[in-house]
């Protein structure tokens, strides 16, 4: 079917503009851009002069397939995007058992793409198990359409592993994902050490746990020569090093999630476990470093880390309750927040958001240009709302932006040029 988007506020983060204009759609690209008029027989849809931007291609999001899929599903996962605006999920290989053989890639890219509304690809383990002691078949994995290598949170602690498998990598031109968190200093940390953490009597993480095992793998990559993604900068104390890194022309790029952009160790309150992440939420200042970065460009990435964890999961005392948050549904309405306070644009937005992560795997969306995928999402970034957790598509309700004030909602999500979310079509896939 052919699409004409009239009246839109076309924000395009490779241009770095944002303007009115009209787009068509068809043949599941982006056909043409400030089309004049409808093509005959197209299905028009007047945009109202709302967002249409590319959409949000978001690296690192948790599926409970397979192991855990009382949690979440694909096809949970997918409907809880295109709500979202999310129109391609890079999945983690955190799975029970990992994402660790070309075969079970292959078995969950078939489930996914029967599942899912949405565009899932897949991140593979970078060792057997994600135990650190054995690297898996990265030329196969890359063969059967793993985008990237990582053991997640799985630190690897034996740097000679550590060092072949990125070696082998580089050969191969991979891109390998690494999660800087010294595993020793952060065992058992349940928020940030600082006067927070004291008065409840919490046991905490220095940020420097996350500096010191950035160090040890710029060094790696410095090396071995690898493509290397860090998945989430969360402290001031780790932006010179990436700076450095990127300076002296390593083949490196950095993330953030949403909830680390958005929210500080203060939110934790009184021991409210949908607070609990990993790494642990940072203090003020923190968080204000990181947002400047992203809006510098220091960071390329934001994303929503989305972690699903059922209602037995959470309800145990902070320290014992399962660490990550859903945010595939709340990761723009979130981001609006660095909107409305004037940190960042909507360009930039898009362009952490989708332009961005895109590039750095390889795939072509992320753009708002003629021949592009038509993978687009159209949202009203003023538009308010309190946000009740049980609303949500997921199948776990774990937000911390429960019974919270936002603004930004999803009015339509394409995907390939179908409409994949929308008010006639909510569960059109």
């Amino acid at each position: 079917m052919t699409i004409y988007l009239e009246n839109a506020r076309l924000i395009d983060p490779e241009a770095g503009t944002e303007r009115q204009g009209n787009l068509i759609l068809d043949g599941g690209v982006i056909a043409l851009v400030d089309a004049l008029s409808a093509p005959k027989g197209a299905r028009v849809i007047d945009c109202g002069g709302k967002c249409l931007a590319p959409g949000i291609v978001d690296i690192g999001v948790k599926v409970g397939e397979p192991g855990e899929r009382h949690k979440e599903s694909f096809r949970s996962a997918g409907l809880a995007a295109a709500a979202g605006g999310v129109t391609t999920m890079i999945v983690r290989p955190d799975t029970d058992p990992a994402l660790d053989t070309p075969e079970m890639l292959e078995f969950v890219t078939r489930r996914a793409a029967s599942a899912s509304p949405v565009r899932i690809r897949h991140m593979a383990a970078l060792t057997k198990g994600r135990a650190g002691r054995e690297m898996t078949e990265i030329g196969f994995l890359l063969d059967a359409g793993a985008v990237a290598f990582t053991d997640c949170d799985h630190v690897v602690t034996d740097t000679k592993v550590l060092s072949r498998a990125l070696t082998y990598a580089r050969s191969l031109g991979a891109l390998v994902i690494g999660h800087p968190q010294d595993p020793g200093l952060s065992a058992g940390a349940a928020v940030t050490t600082g006067k927070f953490a004291s008065l409840r009597g919490l046991p905490g993480v220095s940020p420097m746990a996350e500096r010191m095992c950035l160090d040890r793998d710029l060094a790696l990559v410095e090396m071995t020569g690898v493509r290397w993604h860090a998945d989430q900068i969360t402290c001031a104390r780790s932006l010179p090093a990436l700076e450095r890194a990127k300076a002296s022309g390593l083949d490196v790029t950095a993330g953030v999630s949403i909830h680390h952009l958005t929210l500080n160790d203060l939110d934790v309150g009184d021991y409210r476990t949908f607070f609990k992440v990993k790494p642990p939420l940072r203090d003020e200042q923190d968080r204000l470093a990181v947002v400047e970065a992203v809006a510098s460009g220091l960071i390329d990435i934001i994303s929503s880390m989305h972690t699903p964890q059922d209602e037995e999961s959470k309800r145990l005392p902070y320290e014992d309750a399962a660490s990550g948050a859903v945010a595939l549904q709340t990761l723009l309405p979130a981001a609006m927040r660095l909107y409305q306070s004037g940190h960042i644009d909507l360009p930039q937005l898009f362009r952490a958001l989708a332009l961005n992560p895109a590039k750095r795997l390889g795939l072509p969306q992320g753009r708002l240009a003629e021949g592009a995928p038509a993978d687009l999402v159209l949202f009203d970034p003023d538009a308010p709302f309190v946000l009740d957790r049980f609303t949500l598509r997921s199948k776990s309700k774990n937000t911390p932006f429960d019974g919270q004030r936002m603004e930004g909602k999803v009015l339509a999500t394409f995907v390939g040029g179908q409409q994949v979310f929308g008010p006639d079509q909510e569960d059109a896939a």
